[in-house]
């Protein structure tokens, strides 16, 4: 649709949960996660074009747990995502081939009913060589965190026991999924939590870490998704409420321009060439 919700259209049907979205514009190429039953072990990664048509699977059913948001690396051909159940930061290739584990929080059905230990929400900053994810905690425990570490694993280590791994902010009540503002090295995310300091949106410099992250979109109904258009100052989110917002990048100008849309999650914004 765009971005005022005018022009809307369904493109793919009958998914399994679906979660995270990424779009590949030049390619003409939509990537989604679908979370599948926690239970069942059984998500997966599917592409369609622009168009709704040529819909393949990239990752195959139960090659990934439960997978959240995703991102594109366009520049090194990689897909990204969070494997919330499988405990896992994980990538492969844009065809699906070289499915590798990066980051391996927990392991085993005990650890997969630990929130802590549960891979959400994922950015990567190319200019640094890092990623960082989010570990939502339990609902409303204060215990969520976003951590980073090297885009690569360190020599002679392994995703479970990697030495390089640092917490970038702690205590968050449940943050969800991550944006980064690359040109002007800032990452937001939002919080699922409870207010005052969950149901929002926030943003902190990962060059120099404030204390506290600042808040700058509040009042969401459980904040899931979100979106950066940084040349259009603007931010699209969306809540588990089934709303869709729409911001400046410091929160003003904040609108509500669709509602009571179903349980909303991933949102991702892409400039489409139009069709001749």
């Amino acid at each position: 649709m765009n971005t005022d919700g005018s022009d809307r259209e369904t493109i793919v049907t009958g998914c399994h949960l679906p979660d995270g979205i990424v779009v590949d514009a030049a390619a003409g190429h939509i990537y989604w996660t679908n979370m599948g039953i926690p239970s069942l072990n059984d998500g997966s990664v599917e592409r369609v074009d622009l168009n709704g048509k040529n819909r393949k699977m990239i990752v195959p059913v139960g090659a990934t747990h439960t997978p959240k948001q995703i991102i594109l690396d366009k520049k090194a051909g990689k897909l990204y995502w969070c494997d919330r159940e499988g405990m896992r930061v994980m990538r492969c290739n844009l065809d699906g081939s070289r499915l590798e584990t990066l980051i391996e929080t927990g392991r085993g059905d005990a650890d997969s009913r630990n929130a802590t230990k549960w891979c959400v929400g994922l950015s990567i900053d190319r200019k640094h060589g890092k990623i960082y994810w989010s570990q939502k905690g339990p609902d409303n425990a204060g215990l969520g965190r976003i951590s980073r570490a090297n885009l690569e694993i360190p020599a002679g280590e392994t995703p479970a026991n990697r030495t390089d791994i640092e917490v970038f902010f702690d205590a968050l009540p449940e943050p969800i999924d991550l944006e980064l503002d690359h040109e002007n090295r800032v990452m937001y995310w939002t919080d699922r939590g409870d207010p005052p300091r969950g149901n929002t949106v926030n943003r902190a410099s990962i060059d120099n870490k404030p204390a506290e992250p600042k808040i700058v979109v509040t009042h969401l109904m459980e904040g899931i998704g979100i979106a950066l258009d940084v040349p259009g100052d603007r931010m699209f989110v969306t809540d588990f409420a089934g709303s869709i917002y729409s911001a400046r990048l410091d929160g003003s100008g904040e609108r509500n321009f669709l509602y009571a849309q179903g349980n909303l999650t991933g949102i991702a914004y892409a400039e489409i060439p139009k069709e001749k």
